[in-house]
């Protein structure tokens, strides 16, 4: 699975993590909708599979780099997938612990730091209390991923800084930063602009923070962009990401016809800024 994202949600004074079925993903994410469709038994069934198979690697040898990380990533997938909180923090906890061996090992693999961050955002998701000391790690984690490989999972390092800072809650509770959001979001486009994950992102922020010139231009390109992507994106392992990416982009153009009706022109919203 590639399609990894992440909304955050205020309760109280606590950060809790919730679905919106996967990536997302994944965090996307990618954490997703596809958890409510009826076609999820498979993509359950073949993710514990995995989960299995990357299990007895890991356990043979913990100190292979490689089998740790494929079990890291393993436990994100499986996760996705979780019965319950209690299941997924299971999961979670194995992932980040092979995680975590990866980047003792080799503390320049961005897929080590990148993937400890994606386990550490499945722990958050079944936490109330301690949510933001997680929330900070993962901060840390994907910067340091970033910095390592930007590119890494189609610029997937850019793609949920910005939406951990899209949706977290703002200073002091949090690090929800509109402006970091925005900045980490475009950038995931500009890196790797045919991923349909990076477009449907970015198209969602300017449609919720009301930036129409924003959410047209990236409307035309999502348009322009889902054929093709369809053809370069193919094959069972994306079946799961479609799902998701069909569904979402069905709501924005709903939400985007609706948008329209609800706001000026893009040359009306420039006079007024």
């Amino acid at each position: 699975m590639s399609n990894h994202k992440f909304f955050l949600r205020f309760l109280g004074w606590w950060v809790c993590w919730v679905a919106f079925g996967l990536l997302a993903g994944i965090v996307r994410a990618e954490i997703g909708s596809t958890n409510q469709s009826g076609a999820t038994g498979s993509f359950a069934t073949r993710a514990e599979k995995s989960f299995r198979s990357a299990q007895k690697d890991f356990q043979k040898d913990p100190r292979n780099p490689e089998a740790a990380l494929q079990f890291g990533r393993a436990c994100f997938d499986w996760a996705e997938f979780a019965e319950n909180n209690d299941q997924r923090e299971r999961i979670a906890l194995e992932g980040i612990v092979a995680c975590r061996a990866v980047v003792a090992l080799q503390p320049k693999s961005a897929a080590g730091h990148y993937y400890l961050a994606m386990n550490l955002g499945q722990l958050a998701r079944t936490k109330t209390l301690g949510a933001l000391r997680l929330v900070d790690e993962m901060e840390t984690e994907f910067q340091t991923a970033r910095d390592l490989d930007e590119k890494f999972d189609y610029a997937g390092p850019d793609r949920n800084l910005g939406l951990l800072y899209a949706e977290a809650p703002g200073w002091p509770t949090s690090i929800g930063n509109r402006s970091k959001a925005r900045h980490h979001l475009q950038r995931a486009v500009l890196l790797e602009p045919d991923y349909p994950e990076n477009r449907l992102n970015l198209l969602e922020a300017y449609l919720k923070w009301g930036e129409k010139i924003g959410a047209q231009r990236e409307f035309t390109a999502t348009s322009e962009l889902l054929p093709k992507a369809k053809k370069e994106f193919a094959g069972a392992q994306w079946e799961v990401s479609w799902l998701d990416w069909a569904t979402r982009w069905k709501k924005l153009q709903m939400k985007f016809a609706e948008f329209g009706k609800n706001m000026g022109s893009p040359r009306t919203e420039k006079n007024r800024r």
